[in-house]
């Protein structure tokens, strides 16, 4: 395994990280915090690989870089967009995608039978369908402190992980795919492996969708579908709307794209909209290789960790976020001055 890519893939997430620090330094706002911890946990998996390829493996960066790149980078990063989009009602979508994580947990353990998970698929899976229950209260009774549930759940799976894999005895020091070199996680117990599914499908589901839903926010719609949220409708109508919001939203944000297609050729449309493409963009593909890494198909996990670094840092560039002020990291050197947004504003 050349060390080359690995070590591009974490200087831009540690790159990505600083400025998220730097941002949050000066706003304040917590999904900036959230954001630049879990690209800090991208780039040190990433440094892991790096240094392991260049100077060979050893356990402490094995368990490193499961607890940071396998564990922790997509649940911290799906809570980062979740403090993001607290006064919307996409904690309807989290809490069915930690619902659904909760289970595919109990259906990992019965296919694949895992040594040392015990009753823990069960445990999870109640942990999780509490917490969508919290989620999905809190999101009908238009209450902004959904995401703390989340907070909660990702930060108790954390501290598990992290004494679970400080804790658990290996069998080896380390493991690797010998037709690619790459690091393969068959070495920790049943316990510590199905909290992969409830950190990495919620926070992965977050960050990928929850950009999708950022960017139909911000650019001009075409609703084909009519819906609505509103908790004071009948219980009966509030269910139908539920249920056909998904497929309302990708009819409508499809009939959008060539307003927005318009929109940014003529200069007009809002940065946020590509931004949030873009991140999406990256969160698919970060997720397609950890998928594929899981079932042993570990050949592209290092190309797609790259590209989806690239992806993620583009987005975060292209924002107006990033731009409205921009300045050397930690410093008060200012590059060029603030950056006026035109066009659509959201709807």
């Amino acid at each position: 395994m050349s060390a080359t890519l690995p070590a591009l893939t974490a200087i831009l997430a540690l790159v990505m990280a600083i400025a998220l620090l730097d941002q949050w330094r000066e706003r304040r706002q917590a999904f900036q915090l959230v954001w630049a911890l879990g690209m800090a946990f991208y780039g040190i998996a990433a440094g892991c690989e790096a240094i392991a390829a260049a100077a060979g493996w050893s356990e402490l960066l094995y368990r490193t870089w499961y607890l940071t790149g396998a564990v922790l980078t997509a649940g911290w990063l799906g809570l980062g967009t979740a403090l993001l989009l607290a006064k919307t009602r996409f904690g309807y979508a989290v809490a069915i995608s930690i619902f659904l994580a909760g289970l595919f947990t109990v259906l990992t353990q019965a296919k694949y039978h895992y040594e040392g998970a015990g009753n823990t698929p069960i445990l999870y899976f109640i942990g999780a369908g509490l917490l969508a229950l919290a989620i999905g209260v809190e999101t009908y009774f238009q209450n902004e402190r959904w995401p703390a549930f989340m907070a909660l759940g990702v930060i108790a799976a954390s501290l598990l992980a992290l004494i679970l894999t400080i804790t658990s005895p290996l069998a080896e020091p380390y493991r690797l795919d010998p037709a690619t070199g790459q690091p393969i996680a068959d070495l920790f117990p049943g316990s510590l492996r199905l909290l992969t599914p409830f950190l990495n499908i919620t926070g992965g589901f977050a960050l990928a969708f929850g950009a999708l839903f950022s960017a139909y926010v911000f650019m001009p719609k075409r609703r084909v579908l009519a819906y609505s949220l509103d908790p004071n409708q009948p219980g009966d109508h509030f269910l139908f709307n539920l249920l056909i919001a998904v497929p309302a939203l990708v009819v409508n944000f499809v009939a959008s794209l060539p307003g927005a297609l318009r929109d940014l050729v003529r200069g007009r449309l809002h940065s946020r909209v590509p931004a949030t493409l873009l991140i999406a963009l990256g969160g698919f593909v970060a997720s397609a290789g950890d998928t594929l890494n899981r079932f042993g198909v570990t050949g592209p996990f290092a190309v797609a960790k790259f590209i989806a670094v690239v992806f993620l840092l583009s987005g975060f560039l292209v924002s107006i976020e990033a731009f409205r002020e921009v300045r050397v990291p930690f410093t008060s050197i200012r590059i060029g001055g603030a950056r006026r947004e035109v066009g659509a504003q959201p709807s």
